[in-house]
């Protein structure tokens, strides 16, 4: 697509230019490298007192590797507030919720890495796709309430920022290597310096393999490999008011992952099986991040960034996608069932389109042959773009008796998603799948959709003696955009071809949103935080017409208590006046993709609780111990006609894949060279659709996790982990298409060397 020649699209090319030019200007001596972790971080440690008026959590490297968690799915569980809807096992493309939103592809929270925005296309398809190699990660931060506002768009819920490896201010790095079941290996190291003229630099590359724990029918792996490169690049010399930061980052995937599950019959015999009819199921991935960051420490009480960001990410996720009982179509007209209602046409034992549940579970299992061309398998083919340039400047001073610390950021962005796909048919044939139309290149999709955004927020952190009030203002105006091609046959003799010929309709979709917010805080005592909030919370809405945005009124109250015993409590509320649901292929439903519903009002609310804090510690041996437990109680407040997306709503229905009660234990003991550690979850059954029928429900779930280490010397230490070491199988998911498992008990070991 030929870029529309925009301000916005100026502003953007022109943004690493003014940066550099800014930096080599005015450079004379720089503090040190701090400026930049600060840059990168939200909230930079645990909170503690009255550090944030709200709830917000830091999860450092320490606690990163007490677990040594690669799947981030397992490690946001110590967070209350945020709930997972497991898919694949290994958080490749994970499903994360906060305070009840909704969790399909974590698109209704705002995600980072090093504070930029990192899903593919964040505004025109938020849906992750994409997500960062957690087992490279140094940090984690949840933020949540009030201070969301700061970093939309996503503000209902709230934001995770991933923070990764840091310079080293002196020469430094590690070298982790592990390998365990399933032929997995996991190799992750980095090195870096500072070095006395104010130069910095750090290498980093994590390596992630494995053939997989689910077992297909007639063979072939349910794994994964994973390249991940970064250089970091920085000039800071000694005594200067200004830094420069560069950041590159290379990522590629390729993983045998589907979104065909079983039938409740099939996960009860064999829980870890999947279908032959995945088995050239497979989605190859390739990211490239570029990030230049420059800091101007203009005074002391006054600091001004310019970040400048563009990730690109391009994708094709091959996969199976239903099938045609009599095989009448072609590739280029194929109508197709979904396997997502054929599951449930046999779970119910009801026939489907003449055709038996008898028989269809022989279609799956193999020992029934189709028809020619009856098998549809999709190339998911996108291209994603997301760029833009964030000024931030703090400001420190004081007002009579109250300290002001004021906060004025200002985005603009731009992001697009182009998708050119293609059907093709296959047909089953003593078990093995046989190819028969390829298909033309556009057939199941040729469409382009855009968005550019201007975001400014203003956020002030007032402190008058006990207290601290934070009010905050946000605004977005976003203006997205969607383009789409003819794609049969009949009209057009190659779909791939983009003319204004073959143009078959465009939409567009304007929203302006003012989204104001205050948080207070009071000391009770040096050890006592008391805190409330409220603000107005916003998703952004699609390009679908006669959608409104998801707009939410939300509350907190908390009680925070600081020390060596650490406890916070908060009651959360979200009052709803627009729910939006939003149609894309791995919702499972049969709706058309892009598509969007207006749930209406609902009611989200809730208790988050965390506890943590040394059990017995003696002088030698120490007993770390926290837990967290989230209630949650949502619901839609309104009747809905039947859609394809919600199903038929009736008011009091709870919103599906949020859990009413989950939990997470942790436990460990330590001294100077031995460490072990054993962590316990618990999530409830939840509903996958409002109307909760039968196979309608997830499982109920326990898991438990055991990890140690111990240190050789000084420099080499060696580790083991256990991960769900009972073994459970539970139906932990039913879409896209099925029952979907946790992943199996696995054990692996390490060694960890620093250099």
């Amino acid at each position: 697509m030929k870029p529309r020649i925009t301000p916005s699209y100026l502003a953007l090319r022109l943004a690493p230019l003014l940066i550099a030019s800014a930096l080599n200007s005015t450079i004379a001596h720089a503090d040190d490298g701090d400026l930049f972790i600060e840059e990168v971080t939200i909230i930079g440690e645990k909170v503690t007192g009255d550090q944030i008026s709200g709830s917000a959590h830091y999860i450092g490297t320490e606690e990163l590797e007490q677990q040594g968690y690669s799947d981030i799915q397992r490690t946001i569980r110590q967070v209350p507030g945020v709930s997972v809807q497991v898919e694949d096992g290994y958080g490749l493309r994970p499903n994360l919720s906060i305070r009840g939103v909704a969790t399909e592809r974590s698109g209704r929270i705002t995600l980072l890495e090093d504070n930029v925005l990192i899903a593919p296309a964040p505004y025109s398809a938020p849906s992750a796709y994409y997500f960062p190699t957690f087992g490279r990660m140094s940090a984690v931060e949840v933020l949540k309430g009030p201070a969301a506002i700061t970093q939309g768009p996503y503000t209902i819920g709230g934001a995770i920022n991933m923070v990764t490896t840091p310079i080293p201010n002196e020469a430094s790095g590690s070298l982790a290597v592990e390998a365990g079941e399933n032929s997995t290996y996991r190799v992750h190291g980095h090195y870096g310096a500072e070095m006395d003229n104010g130069l910095g630099y750090l290498v980093e590359t994590h390596q992630w393999q494995s053939d997989g724990f689910q077992s297909i029918d007639r063979g072939g792996d349910s794994g994964l490999d994973i390249e991940d490169y970064m250089l970091k690049l920085s000039y800071a010399p000694t005594d200067s008011d200004h830094a420069l930061e560069f950041k590159y980052q290379k990522a590629k995937q390729n993983s045998d992952q589907s979104y065909l599950g079983l039938t409740d019959t099939d996960f009860n015999a064999q829980a870890l099986r999947r279908y032959g009819l995945s088995k050239l199921d497979n989605i190859e991935t390739e990211h490239d991040q570029v990030i230049l960051r420059y800091r101007w420490q203009a005074t002391k009480d006054l600091s001004v960034s310019a970040t400048y960001y563009n990730n690109e990410h391009e994708r094709n996720w091959y996969k199976t996608e239903g099938i045609d009982f009599d095989g009448s179509s072609s590739a280029q007209t194929f109508s197709r069932t979904s396997w997502s209602k054929v599951i449930t046409a046999i779970n119910l034992g009801n026939s489907l389109d003449g055709v038996a549940p008898a028989q269809m579970s022989q279609i799956l299992d193999g020992s029934l042959d189709t028809a020619v061309g009856s098998i549809q398998l999709r190339s998911n083919a996108r291209e994603y773009f997301s760029r833009g340039i964030q000024l931030n400047a703090d400001w420190s001073t004081s007002l009579g008796a109250t300290k002001h610390n004021i906060s004025v950021g200002l985005r603009v962005h731009e992001d697009e998603e182009d998708r050119l796909q293609r059907n093709s048919t296959f047909s089953q044939k003593s078990g093995a799948l046989v190819p028969d139309d390829l298909g033309l290149l556009g057939n199941a999709g040729n469409r382009v959709q855009s968005a550019e955004a201007l975001a400014i927020h203003v956020y002030d952190r007032i402190e008058l003696d006990r207290w601290v009030i934070t009010p905050g203002l946000r605004y977005e105006d976003i203006d997205q955009q969607r383009q789409r091609w003819e794609t049969r046959a009949s009209r057009t003799t190659n779909p791939s071809i983009r003319s204004a010929t073959s143009l078959r309709d465009q939409r567009e979709n304007k929203t302006q949103v003012w989204l104001p917010g205050i948080g207070a805080s009071y000391q009770i005592s040096d050890s006592n935080v008391a805190f409330a909030g409220a603000h107005k919370g916003f998703t952004a809405p699609t390009n679908a017409p006669n959608v409104n945005e998801e707009t939410a009124i939300n509350y907190e109250l908390g009680l925070r208590h600081s020390g060596a015993f650490y406890a916070e409590a908060t009651l959360f509320l979200s009052d709803y006046d627009n729910l939006l649901g939003q149609c894309t292929a791995s919702s499972g439903t049969d709706c058309v993709i892009g598509d969007a519903f207006n749930g209406e009002a609902a009611t989200v609310k809730g208790l988050e609780l965390l506890i943590s804090g040394d059990l017995f510690a003696n002088a030698s041996i120490s007993f770390p111990a926290s837990l967290t437990y989230t209630y949650i109680d949502s619901q839609f407040d309104t009747d809905i006609a039947n859609t394809d997306f919600f199903g038929s709503v009736s008011t009091g229905d709870p919103i599906p894949y949020i859990p009413e009660n989950q939990m997470n234990l942790s436990v460990g003991a330590q001294n100077g060279e031995w460490s072990i550690y054993a962590t316990v979850s618990y999530v409830d059954a939840v509903c996958v659709r409002a109307s909760c029928g039968i196979f309608e429900k997830t499982d109920s779930s326990t898991t438990l996790d055991f990890a140690g280490h111990y240190k050789i010397n000084d420099t080499t230490s060696v580790s083991f982990k256990l991960e769900n070491a009972t073994d459970s199988e539970d139906i932990l998911g039913r879409q896209p298409y099925g029952a979907r498992p946790n992943k199996s008990q696995t054990t692996s070991i390490g060694f960890r060397i620093k250099l």
